[in-house]
């Protein structure tokens, strides 16, 4: 019950996550608000990018980011981000369609080189943290991004300025 919730809420949000991804056109990937915020293109690599740590975060109860390797992938065109928000989708999708709800109650813990980054927690609290809210968060900075560059923003919710002031 607590796996299948889980996937209804992941596959609905995916397919706002491809919408905001497809949005973005690629002379906005080098818009960057502040010297030490991330560009677009970085932005929406890494909101791709979380979709690949499901597997690290069902399957084992240590995930160590000191020894995660991200594969970013080309990020000069958007249209690079999306075949990479694609791929890693598909593997999150399959992670999560295998889980089962005895597990989500398993502690689990982020490590750095070895050493706790963040206390354990229960698997189901980090899904819904460090998984789910983590790109609803960063769905939100993109949004920004686009309205800054000024391009229309898709509805993800219901309709935008954009889709009533056409």
């Amino acid at each position: 019950m607590i796996v299948q919730s889980l996937l209804g809420e992941f596959m609905h949000e995916a397919e706002n996550t491809r919408k905001l991804l497809n949005a973005i056109p690629d002379s906005a990937l080098s818009y960057k608000p502040a010297e030490k915020l991330w560009t677009t293109a970085q932005l929406a690599s890494h909101i791709a990018e979380v979709y690949n740590w499901f597997d690290d975060t069902f399957n084992s109860d240590v995930f160590d980011m000191g020894t995660y390797k991200y594969d970013k992938g080309d990020i000069s065109k958007a249209a690079n981000i999306v075949a990479k928000f694609e791929e890693n989708v598909k593997k999150a999708q399959a992670v999560l369609e295998a889980a089962k709800d005895e597990s989500m109650m398993t502690m689990w813990k982020m490590t750095f080189n070895g050493k706790e980054a963040f206390p354990a927690m229960p698997r189901i609290q980090v899904v819904r943290g460090f998984l789910f809210n983590h790109l609803y968060h960063h769905r939100g900075e993109l949004i920004v991004h686009l309205r800054a560059t000024g391009n229309k923003v898709p509805g993800l919710y219901g309709p935008t300025f954009d889709d009533n002031n056409r």
